[in-house]
């Protein structure tokens, strides 16, 4: 971003010039709220649809159905996701825009933390990995904002972060979920990055046995069935 944002001088910005540089830079919207809050500009368009999710990808989320998937940045954050993903672990539908976090869910909502199959180890991996992220963007409000709001809201979360434990990403690997409607879901894991490796990726789990893909199908089927649409902040 502009150092003379940053440091907070006192400088004239329109909301055009400043929403042009957000797209430029494919500002994810906590990002682009940001940015706007710096200049003390009114944002004109705040729902506007991160530049990362292109129809392209829009249209290969819905494809992948009823392979549960979504686009995440490195913050863990949920930039888009198809059906089948909205409803396995909870109804992200009804979940708050700016709560579309897997972290911050996975240590506060409580559908999500039933629907984790080893929730302890989970949680603990998720959070050591997020600290090996946040090595990178120690500067970045954004970052700091989800790591006081998961202090504040989860005893669970500060203990665990107090352990200074580090874990860098690793390959595809096995998941369980325990979903509430269809029962156990064994997925494989896979990350098929957008960019560089700290930016988005496309997040997709396939079934490990048939039983759990005539699952996911079933899955499908009671999901609701609005075209999708990207997640905004």
């Amino acid at each position: 971003m502009n150092s003379s944002l940053e440091q907070a001088r006192p400088i004239q910005v329109s909301a055009q010039v400043l929403d042009a540089l957000a797209r430029a830079l494919l500002l994810d919207p906590s990002e682009r709220a940001h940015l706007f809050a710096l200049a003390g500009a009114l944002d004109p368009a705040p729902g506007t649809p991160c530049p990362t999710i292109t129809p392209a990808i829009r249209r290969m989320l819905e494809r992948l159905e009823p392979f549960p998937s979504c686009v995440q940045n490195s913050r863990y954050d949920i930039l888009a996701y198809n059906r089948t993903y909205g409803v396995m672990m909870c109804d992200l539908d009804s979940v708050p825009p700016q709560d579309r976090n897997c972290l911050w869910l996975a240590f506060t909502n409580e559908d999500f933390r039933a629907s984790l199959g080893n929730r302890e180890e989970t949680t603990r991996i998720m959070a050591a990995k997020f600290r090996a992220s946040m090595a990178e963007h120690l500067a970045e409000p954004p970052w700091k904002t989800l790591l006081g709001r998961l202090r504040a809201a989860s005893p669970e979360f500060r203990e665990i972060w107090e352990r200074h434990e580090v874990v860098t990403p690793v390959g595809d690997r096995t998941k369980r979920f325990n979903n509430a409607e269809v029962g156990q879901l064994n997925l494989e894991h896979t990350n098929l990055w957008l960019g560089p490796s700290a930016g988005p990726r496309l997040v997709s789990y396939v079934p490990v046995d048939e039983e759990t893909g005539l699952r996911l199908e079933k899955l499908q089927a009671s999901a609701q069935m609005s075209p999708l649409e990207p997640v905004h902040f």
